[in-house]
């Protein structure tokens, strides 16, 4: 056993983070275990524990606020929500759901939604939200038909039924009663003001005291990014065990409540565990942002942000692409920004390290401010938090070290070293799906996360680790070589900025690597006078591409490191076809599979317009 600890400690970040320390063990055949030597303290019981401590000791403080129609604050202290949550809570008992009988919630992030999320969980009813593109953006209602014959709810929550009524009116709900926040006059629906206004009795007192620590909290269905949706068992252990892991690693959140304004999803498990329980946890204030890093919606979210100044930003890479621009440009936004923030937080997908170059920048242009640029890695099937950076790092793509209480274990596999979990906050399995939850565990009971990692620098473990890509993402040319894809995409956007969006990386068992490069806003830079429908097929676009293949070509590597050819793709990614997550991660095989004909456009040997030559 070999245990480390990294010693260089930015100024301010000694008391901000736990020291980076791993202990290593090393087994024949090249497989590593990795812990923290820093043992896991004591955890609550359930999350309602966390929402009673807040209402006792900081009754007054601001727990929720969220835009009304009028754009004033609605807001919400932590004795309000304790109120309203035991009362629902008593409804729902009075309801018959419990255990078998779960909450769905379809709508997006709000205050309806977080209560009748906590008073389910309050009593032992297990809330399962579903992602609301499910029921708005799909034509079809197939992953909402397939997650709702799977839940088998007894109770449904919509906010405003006039959204959803086309989804509503497409599935069987054998029964289940219909909940929303605004009334229009259809029939069908129970107000959610009526559960909240029922008069509470000892039974809510009995469940919530009742509750286990392997009591089931939530069902979360994965993202898809990996196959079709699974239910993931999400227990009260994981969700508490977690932000204590959280909390002894990140110092900082004891000293001072965290302030949010966040808009991740609450149906994944970035915006609903790790951050609202985050909030949560720590006594801190969540302002809801109604935006979203889409073009229109990132407008809200900077309105917001010119408002509320939060202690910690979470978002994903294409969040941070939006809302750099904005920040470049407006000094009293960034100033209003910066002025209380102490860490800058991705996730989900690979940061550029232009965009790291940029935020770096952005921060050091506030006299005064100590911001940590920080990241994580995990799974809906780990509650998400497996790793994180808790020390000082210079560049994207370090995960940082196993938290406290968690063993990380790195398996040789197909060249490159598979990452599995065990810990209190790992999954006892899959909802209704005994057969899946054999399989994602091995001998020793550690969960198969189908990730791949390396240490930044084997002879300094606390370093850190590397994320490595999707196992089931890399593939073999011709010439038996392996493409590494998470390692080839980050380099393909880094390289094409500001134009690409997202890539799919292609080429099995052809003889070099090509590209299907998803367009993004940035294009106008390139081609201001264009539309979408022409960039596509623009000589100016085509340079720039034509341009950065040049860049990867020339770095060095074999044929598997760059990339000869690129197709432009003006159609967004399908969310029915399973191409794209609803927080924006794009699945590499369904697009591949699905747009098939694309890929013989892109090797044909004589190219469409479309279609940009390496060195023509």
């Amino acid at each position: 056993m070999i245990s480390t600890v990294n010693e260089a400690v930015a100024p301010g970040a000694e008391r901000d983070f736990a020291p980076a320390r791993v202990d290593v063990e090393e087994r024949a055949g090249g497989t590593l275990l990795l812990r923290s030597p820093q043992p896991l303290r004591a955890y609550a019981r359930c999350l309602g524990e966390h929402l009673e401590r807040w209402a006792h000791e900081a009754p007054e403080r601001l727990f929720l606020a969220q835009r009304s129609a009028d754009g004033a604050w609605r807001k919400l202290t932590y004795a309000q929500a304790l109120r309203e949550v035991r009362a629902i809570a008593g409804a729902l008992l009075a309801r018959g759901l419990g255990p078998q009988r779960p909450l769905t919630i379809l709508s997006e992030n709000s205050i309806g939604h977080a209560l009748l999320a906590l008073a389910a969980m309050h009593v032992g009813i297990p809330v399962a939200p579903v992602s609301p593109a499910y029921s708005l953006m799909s034509r079809d209602f197939g992953r909402l038909r397939a997650a709702i014959a799977l839940l088998r709810p007894g109770l449904v929550y919509v906010e405003d039924p006039r959204r959803f009524m086309p989804a509503l009116r497409a599935i069987d709900w054998q029964g289940a009663e219909w909940v929303s926040t605004v009334q229009t006059g259809e029939a069908g629906f129970t107000p959610l003001e009526q559960l909240a206004s029922a008069s509470e009795d000892g039974a809510v007192e009995r469940a919530f005291r009742a509750l286990r620590p392997d009591s089931i909290a939530k069902i979360l269905l994965t993202s898809g990014s990996t196959g079709e949706p699974k239910g993931v068992i999400n227990t009260q252990r994981m969700l508490c065990a977690n932000q204590q892991q959280l909390l002894q690693i990140w110092p900082l959140l004891s000293r001072e409540p965290p302030i949010l304004c966040d808009w991740l999803p609450w149906n994944h498990t970035f915006g609903g565990n790790h951050n609202f329980n985050l909030v949560l946890a720590n006594g801190g204030s969540l302002y809801i942002d109604e935006g979203k890093p889409v073009p229109g919606l990132i407008d809200r979210t900077i309105a917001n942000l010119r408002e509320i100044s939060p202690t910690i930003c979470f978002n994903v890479p294409r969040g941070f692409d939006m809302l750099v621009p904005a920040l470049e440009g407006d000094d009293a936004l960034r100033a209003a920004f910066f002025r209380r923030l102490k860490v800058l937080f991705y996730a989900a997908a690979a940061l550029p390290q232009n965009l790291w170059d940029r935020l770096d920048a952005l921060s050091r242009k506030e006299p005064g401010r100590g911001v940590h640029m920080v990241s994580a890695w995990g799974s809906t099937e780990t509650a998400p938090l497996a790793t994180a950076v808790h020390y000082p790092i210079d560049r994207p793509g370090i995960i940082g070290l196993p938290v406290p209480g968690c063993t990380l274990k790195l398996v040789p596999s197909a060249g490159k070293q598979e990452l599995r979990v065990h810990g209190p906050n790992v999954t006892p399995g899959y909802w209704r799906r005994e057969d899946l939850t054999r399989s994602a565990f091995d001998d020793e009971g550690f969960y198969r996360m189908g990730d791949a990692g390396r240490l930044n620098d084997p002879q300094r473990p606390e370093q850190g680790i590397v994320f490595d890509g999707r196992i089931a993402e890399d593939f073999k040319l011709s010439t038996g070589t392996w493409v590494h894809v998470g390692q080839l995409r980050v380099q393909a956007i880094a390289a094409l900025d500001p134009i690409a969006q997202d890539v799919v990386v292609a080429g099995h068992d052809r003889e070099a690597v090509a590209l299907l490069v998803f367009l993004g806003s940035g294009c106008g830079r390139l081609a201001p006078e264009a539309s979408a429908e022409e960039l596509a097929g623009h000589p100016a676009v085509h340079a720039h591409v034509r341009k950065a293949l040049a860049h990867m070509a020339q770095a060095g590597g074999g044929s598997s490191t760059f990339a000869t050819r690129a197709l432009l793709m003006s159609t967004p990614p399908d969310i029915d076809a399973g191409e794209i997550t609803d927080k924006g991660y794009v699945n590499q095989r369904a697009v591949l599979a699905r747009r098939a004909a694309l890929l013989e456009e892109l090797y044909t040997h004589e190219p469409s317009a479309r279609v940009v030559v390496l060195g023509k």
